[in-house]
């Protein structure tokens, strides 16, 4: 008995040591979306949120599930589409617009993931970079989505028809609340039973197979879960920009949400949301140099990779830990 006392007080006081530090990353995050606009454009403020989120679903399967996924554009973009749809045509609230792209988001991945997490490894990823692409050609046929146009002038109107959000300024307020919201519940995943068994199964699946936990369903459920979520980051992105465009499910996204989380920092719940930010920043402030902007981007994912492999955010905490 003392000695599993003496071992369980180290693992507590880590535990709570990283949730500490998990409220204090969402405490700073805060304190930023509410001063963010006085010092930065609100327009460029919310593609970070948005990107940002999308990496940190993103991470929710490959940091904490261990599972690479090429083609998390699709939920992106399907959930872009959808609530660029309902709103222009069927005339629904924002809210529950964003909703639908997410609901629909979670379905496709409820398709998505219960075939391929039949496969592992290179496997797994070239299914989900296979669908991705069925979802790309999809786009670009159906009538719906406007083929190469995609949909444009997505209105934005009042939410729950009382809420006006059509100046930057006021849609910004919506935003925040969703991205915040988003973010505080990967962090409750990641730090549930559910999350800790995910993370089992990251480190050891057979291991978690004989204990008896059923790990095809705890892979599907992280699956659907990114997939929610990464919708309703690409739902929220077609009213910051009233538009949803191929652009949104092109492969090209899902290398880059891949990018994002990798510079961030894969496998800390906040990282890639800083990951998301420096490449929407770098995007933005590079934009002058046309296609240079990606070279740019691959030498610092190159960097990254070889000698920066937990990330910025990982690497901050690794000298924090040693000042202690």
């Amino acid at each position: 008995m003392m000695a599993d006392k003496a071992l369980d007080k180290p693992i507590r006081t880590d535990e709570h040591r990283a949730e500490r530090g998990a409220l204090l990353w969402l405490g700073a995050l805060t304190v930023l979306a509410v001063v963010g606009p006085f010092f930065v454009y609100p327009v460029l403020l919310m593609k970070m949120m948005c990107f940002g989120l999308f990496a940190c679903a993103f991470n929710l399967l490959l940091g904490f599930g261990g599972l690479l996924s090429f083609g998390h554009a699709a939920f992106f973009g399907t959930a872009a589409y959808i609530c660029g749809h309902v709103t222009k045509e069927w005339g629904l609230d924002p809210i529950l617009s964003i909703l639908a792209g997410t609901a629909v988001s979670a379905l496709l991945g409820l398709v998505i993931g219960s075939l391929a997490i039949r496969r592992q490894g290179i496997y797994f990823a070239m299914i989900t970079l296979a669908f991705a692409q069925m979802v790309y050609f999809a786009a670009l046929q159906l009538a719906f989505t406007g083929g190469e146009d995609g949909i444009q002038a997505i209105p934005r109107r009042p939410a729950l028809g009382l809420i006006d959000i059509s100046s930057d300024e006021r849609l910004y307020v919506l935003v925040s609340i969703i991205c915040l919201g988003g973010l505080f519940l990967i962090w409750r995943i990641v730090h549930s039973p559910f999350g800790n068994i995910v993370k089992s199964i990251r480190e050891n699946e057979p291991r978690a197979l004989s204990l008896g936990y059923p790990v095809a369903r705890y892979k599907l459920a992280v699956f659907v879960l990114s997939a929610a979520i990464s919708g309703l980051a690409g739902a929220t992105k077609s009213l910051v920009f009233q538009l949803a465009s191929l652009t949104d499910v092109h492969w090209a996204m899902s290398g880059e949400v891949v990018l994002m989380t990798l510079i961030g920092g894969m496998g800390s719940v906040f990282g890639p949301l800083v990951g998301g930010a420096a490449i929407v920043l770098m995007q933005n402030y590079f934009a002058s140099i046309g296609a240079w902007v990606t070279i740019i981007q691959g030498a610092i994912f190159v960097v990254s990779v070889l000698l920066f492999r937990e990330g910025i955010v990982g690497v901050i905490q690794k000298l924090l830990n040693r000042r202690r």
